[in-house]
């Protein structure tokens, strides 16, 4: 199974983009590094610079912040990553291993919990950037949906097929159920990230509230 951390999963995959100069591998192989041992939030600019060998001026001029380098080593490998990403998530938690929509999209969201927990700094970085520029998600959303509505479309018609969902089209039941998810991550993550949760209590919650609005009555 690939690593739970992207950073990790970054490294280990070591695929930098080959319009790079030296100097800007050497800055991007820093900041892997030291995100990886420090944590994003604990890493500065300097640091990266020092550990690269190079002006903090040059890493500026190449990224100009430290979201951007984030974002220039991340948004390539999830482009990327995202179809097997996926792939591991629905192996994981197979729909047809759960006798109920209840009881799968509550493990569901526990194990993407746990993913997020591993990596909220970064997704809180991430997130953040794509609620507001339009370019980004304009570059990654069209992968992200495709592999969802794949893997969850089957997903779909297997509760249908138990007559345990409402009969609306898969597309419709997909965007009920990512809005209601991803506005719950949004704020647990990016609005709201220093708030303490019980995840046990919060996943129950947002299985009620999803199976009230897309379950058969």
């Amino acid at each position: 199974m690939p690593p739970s951390n992207i950073l990790d999963a970054i490294i280990a995959q070591s695929k930098l983009s080959k319009k790079e100069t030296a100097k800007q591998q050497k800055i991007v192989e820093a900041a892997i590094a030291l995100f990886a041992e420090r944590g994003y939030a604990n890493t500065s600019t300097s640091e990266i610079a020092k550990k690269s060998g190079v002006a903090e001026g040059t890493l500026f001029r190449h990224y100009g912040t430290k979201e951007n380098l984030l974002l220039s080593v991340i948004v390539p490998f999830l482009k990327e990553s995202i179809p097997f990403l996926a792939k591991e998530v629905f192996t994981d938690v197979n729909p047809r291993n759960y006798k109920s929509f209840e009881l799968f999209i509550g493990a569901l969201l526990r194990n993407r919990i746990a993913f997020l927990n591993e990596n909220q700094d970064i997704f809180r970085v991430v997130l953040k950037e794509l609620l507001y520029r339009d370019e980004l998600r304009n570059e990654l959303f069209p992968h992200l949906q495709s592999q969802l509505f794949f893997f969850l479309n089957d997903a779909l018609e297997w509760f249908k097929e138990l007559g345990q969902l409402k009969d609306l089209p898969n597309p419709v039941l997909l965007r009920l159920i990512m809005t209601s998810v991803a506005s719950y991550l949004a704020v647990r993550y990016v609005l709201s990230p220093n708030r303490e949760a019980d995840d046990d209590a919060e996943v129950k919650t947002m299985v009620d509230f999803i199976t009230g609005g897309v379950g058969k009555d």
